[in-house]
């Protein structure tokens, strides 16, 4: 909460965990205002909660710009420019339409605007002078690519340098699904209102947006009985109590499949992560070639290796009999051997995690037979590049297609596959076929080669301790960036996966 300014202002660790499309939150709106809240006390309360978190966040600004454009969103940044003056400080207002053409309660705004100072000639010269910007230009309404005056102006913001803060969400950015419509604030906060909008959270909502802050105008809670969520942020999972007198073998024993030639990191990752996730025992299959450095890398996993890509023969056909859960795909490779070893540990029907080069190998093949059918219990986390492999058969699907709706990728995804998907990034998504997930947390410093096999280390560990596959994904999924937080420390680069492994006992107590 902010301390002493507003006590309905909150941060991520207290946000609800709905999130909406924006023509729900303008139901929401509408409803509120049905319910005998005048629209422009909505207008007043958000003008201010955007007024508050600024003098908290920026206490030395005394110049602000407050840029504004058309609809509600103008509307509420003509009241932050009214409290800002109010408090003696010296503001300048843009618009970039004729103000008396908005609609009656930003025009009611503008108008008590106007009785403290005029408008701003639009020259973006103005924002070399300010301490502050407020971004209150286009808000959730966007339904078409920013161009023109507008693009011109969002630009010369971003490159200005200066501190933004974005009223309700940043102009150009699509507040349902996070993509960039042409051109995009990148805001260092954002202060939304009555409903979490979903593109927030998810592809480039969370550059855009920097820190997000919330508050729900005292809208009534029955309010949001009638409105139907997008989606929901995940939370803190509940992991199992583990009690003093357990043991390895009620843990789970997790067998991780990868390592071919020139790629042992990969099943390193992701075997020390499902120990370091509270597996109980486990195993590697690799390739012969690298049994030893793997061994010497993780002496606690027990590491078999198969020549030819099969599973068979007295040791293996014994390892794969005692497993309970399995990881197939961190460097896996796509030739004969790994293509065997897949097919092998897809009819084991253990529940497993499919990530990497399995993914790829799916995908060549769907590409060949038009379909494939994972009979086993199945978690699939394919990053952009890979869900777009599994889509393009049908449907000429790029990577940029699925960061541009991700939440209908994640959809399409489990429609073709079951199971459940996680689709991997800024804002990674689970889902099951019920709930879409959206993970808030997690950092620019994980954006390194072999992250991915880490989380399917974790997931596999948890699915292997009790929780249910949806359960292990989401709590993974968490898990897994809230280390990487905490391995960070705030740094945005030159961070390992080594390092997010070994803060992983940490994540869900710390």
């Amino acid at each position: 909460m902010l301390s002493n300014v507003n006590d309905n202002i909150c941060r991520v660790n207290t946000f609800p965990t709905k999130l909406y499309t924006p023509e729900a939150v303008a139901r929401l709106d509408q409803l509120a205002i049905e319910s005998g809240i005048p629209g422009y006390t909505l207008m007043r309360r958000a003008g201010q909660a955007v007024f508050d978190v600024l003098r908290q966040s920026y206490p030395e600004a005394t110049k602000i710009l407050v840029l504004c454009g058309a609809g509600n969103n103008a509307g509420d940044g003509y009241v932050v420019a009214r409290l800002a003056r109010q408090q003696g400080m010296d503001v300048k207002v843009v618009s970039l339409i004729d103000p008396k053409k908005l609609p009656a309660d930003a025009l009611q705004a503008y108008q008590q605007w106007s009785e403290c100072d005029q408008l701003s000639s639009s020259d973006t010269n103005l924002m070399a002078h300010a301490d502050v910007i407020v971004d209150a230009l286009l808000g959730t309404g966007l339904a078409r690519e920013v161009e023109g005056d507008w693009k011109k102006w969002i630009n010369a913001v971003n490159d200005s340098g200066k501190s933004i803060i974005a009223v309700d969400v940043p102009s150009g950015l699509d507040a349902a699904t996070g993509a960039i419509k042409g051109a995009a604030i990148r805001a260092a906060l954002t202060v939304s209102f009555i409903g979490l909008k979903a593109g927030l959270f998810t592809g480039s909502g969370k550059a855009c947006s920097g820190e997000v802050f919330f508050d729900s105008l005292d809208v009534p809670a029955q309010i949001y009985e009638g409105v139907e969520a997008a989606a929901i942020l995940l939370r803190e999972p509940v992991l199992p109590v583990r009690t003093h007198d357990s043991h390895k073998g009620q843990h789970g024993h997790v067998l991780v499949v990868g390592g071919n030639y020139g790629m042992p990191g990969a099943v390193i990752l992701a075997a020390r992560a499902a120990l370091r996730s509270g597996a109980g025992r486990v195993s590697v299959v690799t390739r012969e070639l690298h049994v030893p450095a793997i061994a010497a890398a993780c002496p606690e996993a027990m590491v078999h290796a198969s020549t030819d890509g099969s599973l068979q023969g007295e040791r293996l056909e014994a390892l794969v009999t005692g497993v309970s859960h399995a990881v197939i795909g961190p460097g896996l490779g796509r030739d004969a051997w790994a293509q065997r070893l897949l097919a092998e540990v897809l009819e084991l029907e253990k529940p497993m995690v499919i990530d990497a080069d399995a993914i790829n190998i799916l995908a060549e093949k769907c590409s060949v037979d038009k379909h494939v059918s994972i009979s086993a219990p199945h978690v699939m986390t394919p990053h952009p590049g890979e869900a777009a492999r599994l889509l393009s058969n049908e449907l000429n699907i790029t990577p940029a297609d699925v960061q541009s709706d991700r939440f209908a990728a994640v959809q399409t995804l489990y429609e073709m596959l079951g199971g459940v998907i996680v689709l991997k990034g800024s804002g990674s998504i689970v889902f099951d076929g019920e709930t879409l997930a959206v993970c808030p947390l997690g950092n620019a410093a994980m954006a390194v080669a072999g992250m991915g096999d880490v989380l399917s280390g974790v997931i596999a560990a948890l699915a292997a301790q009790g929780l249910s596959l949806s359960e292990a994904a989401s709590a993974g999924v968490y898990l897994h960036a809230k280390a990487g937080d905490l391995a960070s420390d705030g740094i945005s680069r030159g961070m390992l996966a080594t390092d997010v492994i070994e803060e992983l006992p940490y994540a869900p107590v710390s």
